[in-house]
């Protein structure tokens, strides 16, 4: 049986790297960029109006100069025809260029216009007021965004204002989810008192759609050697293989069997943590990674947030998984000396975690309003309030 940390470290072993692609930007939103963004040209690309108002020369409001004659309007993305002298302002609206004449623009409710002329206010005025400066964002072939990183909305939009079009990113591995049992009924299905319905395998499709991932291979298998063993067979040939279920040492848990008859290499079997010591992991000779979950649902999430995403996160270029400090805010203790994870919830309003109640891992509520996991160590058999633990977030990406 493995260690918490030389599980990870194991599973860290496999990781060769996922592929690059190019997609169309209006496809990477989820994706995990592969490549870092340069600025393409200086942000702001000229000097910008940052308000409507009235472009002027300082040195004229320093002369004492309060009225103006308008020599021009600027609207955004129009080029100015004309340049400033003395007494004279343009009149500009917000995002258009300033020309470089003008240094100081007053705002537009601090101004009386007439007639082409207008009389400015302010109690005080320094040089670029209310002015963007070229570059002052980002100069000309500086990093803008450093990967890997996931496109969301706001690195999206830093993608369409860079020009880029076509975005490099990870390629998406195939993927076979494969769940087992007799007890264990499809959906829609009716079910009898001693049977459960399928909700791992709607679990882990959901986890996997966090990384944009639709498995190519879903299937339920009863708890028979050879159906299991034509199932296993088929999967195993995807990148990465999540069976539920038939891991731990019960009469019908064949799976470890079948995988080895396979020719899977076992990396490992069983990990020295609470819920998901059953987990197996293992490699085909062709490098496919297979991962067997064990099957209580809070089992199945914590082993796929802690072991398979932190494949998923080194094979996209993450040097880890991420994780937190964060305070426990109350006292936890244990009786064992396994590695123990734990649901928590974010506190709204003090910077802590909180633990939430929840009765084995085999309680289908135990993950519903968690924020992620937290981690008790296995050489720690108390947590007192305030104690620093680390925090597996879900919502990692």
């Amino acid at each position: 049986m493995e260690s918490f940390d030389n599980a990870l470290t194991l599973i860290s072993s496999l990781v060769t790297g996922f592929a690059r692609e190019l997609v169309a930007l209006e496809e990477a939103d989820g994706r995990i960029l592969a490549e870092d963004i340069i600025a393409d040209r200086n942000y702001p690309p000229f000097n910008r109006a940052a308000m409507d108002g009235y472009a002027i020369m300082q040195s004229d409001w320093q002369k004492g100069i309060r009225k103006y004659k308008i020599t021009e309007t600027i609207l955004a993305g129009q080029a100015s025809q004309t340049q400033i002298t003395s007494g004279y302002c343009y009149k500009i609206m917000t995002g258009a260029a300033t020309p470089k004449t003008a240094d100081v623009i007053i705002r537009r409710e601090d101004a009386s216009e007439l007639d082409q002329e207008v009389e400015l206010r302010a109690d005080d005025i320094k040089t670029y007021q209310n002015i963007s400066r070229e570059g002052e964002d980002a100069k000309k072939g500086h990093l803008l965004v450093k990967a890997p990183l996931r496109c969301n909305a706001q690195v999206i939009s830093i993608l369409a204002a860079t020009g880029n079009h076509l975005i490099p990113v990870y390629a998406l591995p195939s993927v076979s989810v494969l769940t087992t049992g007799d007890e264990v009924v499809p959906l829609p299905g009716e079910v009898t008192a001693f049977q459960i319905r399928n909700s791992n395998q709607f679990l882990l499709k959901s986890l996997l759609k966090k990384w944009q991932i639709k498995p190519r291979f879903s299937r339920h298998v009863a708890d028979e050697v050879k159906v299991l063993r034509e199932a296993l067979a088929e999967a195993v040939t995807s990148d990465i293989t999540i069976i539920n279920g038939g891991v731990s040492a019960g009469d019908a848990d064949y799976v470890p069997a079948i995988l080895k008859s396979l020719g899977v290499k076992e990396i490992f079997h069983k990990v020295a943590i609470r819920p998901g010591k059953p987990l197996w992991v293992g490699q085909t000779s062709e490098g496919k990674v297979v991962f067997a979950l064990p099957g209580n649902p809070l089992s199945c999430l914590t082993t796929f947030t802690i072991f398979v995403e932190s494949f998923l996160f080194k094979s996209t270029g993450f040097e880890n998984r991420p994780s937190y400090k964060l305070p426990i805010l109350q006292n936890r203790s244990k009786k064992h000396s396994l590695t123990e994870l734990f649901p928590v919830r974010l506190h709204s309003e003090i910077a802590g975690l909180q633990i939430l109640p929840f009765n084995g891992s085999g309680d289908i509520t135990a993950g519903v309003l968690a924020d992620g996991l937290a981690v008790q160590q296995n050489d720690c058999p108390s947590l007192l309030n305030g104690d620093l633990v680390d925090f597996y977030p879900f919502q990692s990406l």
